[in-house]
């Protein structure tokens, strides 16, 4: 049989006393019974302790059942949730409805029935105990997915930052590219409006935009002469191959975008599909542009960063052509408002 707990506190309101003495009668072998004569001295009771149960009588003469029970759930220093069982003589289905529509859990019908009363307050409690208990289960689970999430998103960072170092190590002249590319095509998709869930995915496609230069030799990546034209056609596939890699990742949406259309132009072109203008996706075009800058303020083999007036000219003339003009005049805003040149390879 089911064990009640003695120490489940029930405060009783009812403005006659026999009604607390009877209540308090059938109910304090099982439960540990308070009362209060009034709806003034319900609230201030309660306003000092906390209870599992309120029998609350709807007529009274200071404040109704129905005004204690909306200063009860309006107070900031009881518990808002407290469930309510109303005490009336009524037989009145209108009153009754409404009760349960102001939020009461049952009725206990004057003059008390013992075995009614205990079932009922039994009822009402267990039920309320289980829902909280229910309640704070998931509660408990709902945070320990949100900090497995948050541990997963770690990771992801974790393993999407060493992918990237693997990348950028292929070629000893663009150390870093792919965390600064990231960083470009992040603001510029903040700038445009994106959301911070938006550009968390415009950082990580921009991080890994260059993965497929993995399945590129070695010899082509850091030829410091000029390419041959069959060693040009190997490197343009890298788009492609990046595209494979990364097509299979579903947990980050369109990471696959950046890494296969990041070198198509907006005039169609570009490579590897030949896409023009608004068919190219706005992820690709926006780290298109942000490749391009890094390029030019990084070092090359055969050349020092770019000053900041050439890349400035050369993201202009791309406008419309190499670039999305919306996507390239946000470049142009940044450059103008990097008045020390600090954004190029260091």
């Amino acid at each position: 049989m089911y064990k009640y707990e003695k120490d489940w506190q029930i405060l009783v309101v009812d403005d006659k006393k026999t009604n607390l003495m009877l209540a308090e009668k059938i109910l304090q072998e099982e439960f540990n019974v308070s009362m209060a004569q009034s709806g003034t001295e319900a609230i201030a009771f309660l306003e000092k302790n906390i209870v599992d149960l309120v029998l609350l009588d709807l007529h009274m003469p200071d404040m109704n059942g129905f005004e204690v029970m909306s200063e009860i759930r309006h107070n900031e220093n009881i518990t808002v949730d407290l469930p309510v069982i109303f005490l009336t003589a009524d037989d009145d289905k209108a009153m009754e409805v409404r009760s349960f529509k102001e939020g009461a859990q049952d009725f206990i019908a004057k003059p008390f029935v013992p075995e009614i009363m205990i079932q009922r307050v039994r009822r009402v409690i267990q039920l309320d105990k289980l829902q909280k208990n229910l309640q704070d289960e998931i509660d408990k689970q709902t945070r320990k997915a949100e900090e497995k999430k948050k541990q997963f998103q770690r990771l992801s960072i974790q393993v999407m930052q060493s992918l990237a170092g693997a990348i950028d190590a292929k070629d000893r002249y663009t150390k870093g590219h792919s965390q600064r590319v990231a960083m470009y095509s992040r603001e510029i998709a903040g700038r445009y409006g994106y959301d911070e869930e938006k550009q968390e995915d415009v950082y990580f496609a921009g991080m890994l935009h260059d993965i497929g230069k993995i399945g590129i030799p070695n010899e082509i990546i850091n030829k410091t002469g000029k390419l041959t034209d069959e060693e040009y056609e190997i490197l343009k596939t890298h788009p492609s191959i990046g595209g494979d890699i990364l097509s299979n990742i579903s947990e980050i949406p369109n990471i696959a975008i950046g890494a296969r259309w990041h070198h198509e132009r907006y005039d169609g072109k570009g490579y590897p599909d030949g896409l023009r203008g608004k068919d190219i996706p706005e992820l690709a075009r926006i780290i298109g542009v942000a490749d391009a800058y890094d390029a030019m303020t990084s070092k090359r083999s055969y050349r020092d960063v770019l000053s900041q007036e050439i890349v400035r000219l050369e993201i202009k003339k791309g406008k419309g052509t190499q670039f999305d003009p919306v996507f390239a005049e946000i470049m142009l805003e940044m450059i103008d408002e990097d008045k020390n040149y600090d954004m190029h390879e260091k």
